[in-house]
């Protein structure tokens, strides 16, 4: 799918009221991986989103689970609300967690809540 210049301007609700507006500069397919590899740029109002936040409206307008998503680079300059990333979007949750190295895959999901004993 080549959907370059893709833009969401559709405000993302959360704790924390942020809006966000995407858009896809670049959307390769590889598949020698079996992902899709996705260039964007993301405006926001208010502090910098987090990497859950910016993963979940990733997942939000592709149309796939967070757990089939690895992002991979973000940039922001100092004064600007605008930040620029990359992002490795996989056909399945196994192809992810057989092609990244687990430390990149643990990245920006929220972690496991441990039982009191």
């Amino acid at each position: 799918m080549t959907g370059e210049g893709h833009v969401l301007n559709n405000p993302l609700s959360n704790n924390y009221r942020i809006s966000m507006d995407f858009e896809i500069t670049s959307d390769k397919r590889n598949e020698l991986l079996s992902r899709r590899e996705v260039q964007f740029t993301l405006k926001y109002d208010g502090a910098t989103p987090s990497r859950m936040q910016i993963i979940g409206k990733l997942c939000a307008l592709l149309n796939v689970k967070e757990h089939q998503v690895t992002l991979d680079t973000l940039h922001s300059s100092f004064g600007k609300t605008e930040l620029t990333g990359s992002a490795r979007v996989y056909e399945s949750e196994e192809s992810r967690n057989k092609t990244e190295r687990p430390h990149l895959a643990a990245r920006g999901m929220p972690k496991p809540k441990e039982e009191a004993a």
